[in-house]
């Protein structure tokens, strides 16, 4: 049976006592993530939510892209969200390699060039990565300038947030 096969299964479960259907469609919380996606991050998790309370918006490295803002645009101007937070995380694979070099790489393995991504968002520096996502959102025309937009970097051998300034 492959994974996709047990999910299946155990949607099959979760449907059989599903109790969310009243949920509204705004975020409870008024909170939209930006986060990474790497498995090891369990959002709700570590920032005590629940189901309906927070508009989650998860890609690799927790990146501010085009598509994000998008999400975010929606969540702030259509569904009443009133504070954003950008998270990444300790041990990120983005800080192991250059798009420049994984662009060659998927050149040379696949013998073809792509037009998109166009950018993988790799960078250097997790510190600096959360402020310039943050800056992303602060700085976007259509972004309410008064709404909370704050950055953290989660530990992901301590499970502790830290807030970058």
């Amino acid at each position: 049976m492959s994974v996709t096969d047990e999910t299946l299964k155990a949607n099959q479960a979760y449907a059989s006592s599903f109790e969310l259907a009243d949920l509204p469609m705004p975020p409870g919380r008024k909170l939209a993530v930006v986060v990474c996606m790497d498995a090891r991050v369990t959002v709700e998790d570590l920032l005590g939510l629940k189901t309906g309370d927070a508009h989650i918006i998860r890609n690799a490295g927790g990146i501010v892209t085009d598509d994000a803002l998008r999400s975010l645009v929606i969540s702030t101007r259509l569904l009443g969200t009133r504070e954003i937070m950008i998270i990444n995380h300790t041990d990120c694979g983005m800080l192991t390699f250059k798009d420049e070099e994984l662009v060659e790489r998927m050149e040379s393995e696949t013998g073809t060039a792509v037009a998109s991504p166009c950018a993988f968002h790799s960078f250097g520096n997790l510190e600096e990565n959360v402020r310039r996502q943050v800056n992303k959102v602060k700085h976007h025309p259509w972004i309410d300038s008064a709404l909370s937009v704050r950055g953290f970097v989660f530990d992901v051998k301590s499970g502790a947030l830290k807030e970058i300034s």
